[in-house]
């Protein structure tokens, strides 16, 4: 979303947990109650990418992108120190640390409760996730801590044209040092798919739209078809992991562990960061919501692509779904009430 846009949280962001816990059960339910129907939808694939899912996909991401105004780059020399705070947390430490967490619990931690086959795909899906830093619901948060809007867009235009030339080899580097088998050709297509292409549909329905109302009033029209695939796209998974889910339940609370210390672990670091830089608040709080936050639609689509949708990766990106949200309002309360603590 732009600054022009003016975001605000509505039913489905607020209640977006539940959403997703709505659809984790239905999801097991049909996998259980009709498994033919998930069979056919997981054979749907084109060069190891799911059809199906990548319309919900593309559903989930693409409102998004008609909001990212790139020509609002230029404005960056105004605070240039949120800029490089977020930079350096999202591309520097975040993917490092979510693989670094991830390996330290599955591998130890968890070891033995989990096999090494799922161990490796659990973390494959952390290092998705921690890969790509968030490109949409930030535009929330930065509103619910009356973050300078502008300049959010800003972080998050930055951020998305460094996502499309680095996302790959950060991904296609941490998979290789977990001995994980990448299978480039579909993690190249997959972030053409994913993030370049709606990057650029965006910038075209822009363009036709015109002016910023025009965007506003569209982007508002199409916003809900984000949570919407968001939300089948869920399903769709819990419906193929069902049985997994069902004799294995605490698996998902082994994998929120480090998506939790991930979470809060990098905001306390890039929030600590911007106070000892002496950053305004305003931009303060949106530079550590954009490291905290992911872009889960495509570490979901990722996961789907490169490893299959019954796979534990694909479980693990969507474990951060429903963890990130309850944990983004948590901080969005915390960045509230320490705002006097900032520079104005």
């Amino acid at each position: 979303m732009s600054a022009e846009a003016k975001p605000v949280m509505g039913l489905f962001e607020r209640y977006l947990s539940l959403w997703i816990a709505a659809a984790i059960v239905a999801g097991i339910a049909i996998g259980t109650l009709a498994p033919g129907l998930m069979a056919a939808i997981a054979g749907a694939e084109v060069a190891s990418i799911n059809l199906v899912v990548a319309v919900l996909i593309w559903a989930m991401v693409y409102p998004m992108m008609v909001g990212v105004d790139f020509g609002a780059v230029a404005g960056v020399g105004r605070q240039p120190k949120g800029l490089i705070v977020t930079l350096v947390v999202n591309w520097l430490i975040k993917p490092f640390s979510m693989a670094l967490l991830a390996v330290l619990f599955f591998d130890y931690v968890f070891a033995p409760w989990i096999s090494p086959e799922d161990a490796a795909q659990y973390t494959a899906g952390l290092i998705l996730l921690g890969a790509a830093p968030c490109t949409a619901m930030v535009f929330v948060w930065s509103q619910l801590t009356r973050g300078d809007e502008t300049y959010t867009l800003v972080q998050v235009s930055v951020n998305d044209v460094i996502m499309v030339f680095a996302f790959a080899p950060i991904v296609a580097f941490l998979l290789g040092v977990t001995e994980i088998t990448v299978p480039w050709e579909t993690l190249v297509l997959a972030t053409v798919l994913y993030v370049v292409l709606p990057l650029v549909a965006g910038l075209v329905t822009r363009r036709m739209l015109g002016g910023p109302q025009a965007i506003a009033r569209f982007s508002t029209r199409v916003k809900p078809w984000s949570v919407i695939g968001l939300v089948a796209t869920v399903l769709i998974l819990f419906g193929l992991q069902g049985q997994v889910i069902l004799d294995r339940p605490f698996v998902i609370a082994l994998i929120a562990v480090p998506i939790l210390l991930q979470s809060y672990g990098i905001f306390a670091l890039a929030y600590g960061a911007a106070y000892l830089l002496k950053v305004p608040h305003r931009i303060a709080a949106p530079c550590a919501m954009i490291g905290t936050s992911n872009f889960f639609e495509l570490a979901v689509a990722v996961a789907i692509s490169l490893f299959g949708l019954q796979s534990g990766a694909a479980l693990a990106t969507v474990v951060g779904v429903l963890v990130e949200v309850p944990v983004m309002l948590s901080l969005v309360a915390y960045a509230n009430r320490t705002r006097e603590r900032f520079r104005s």
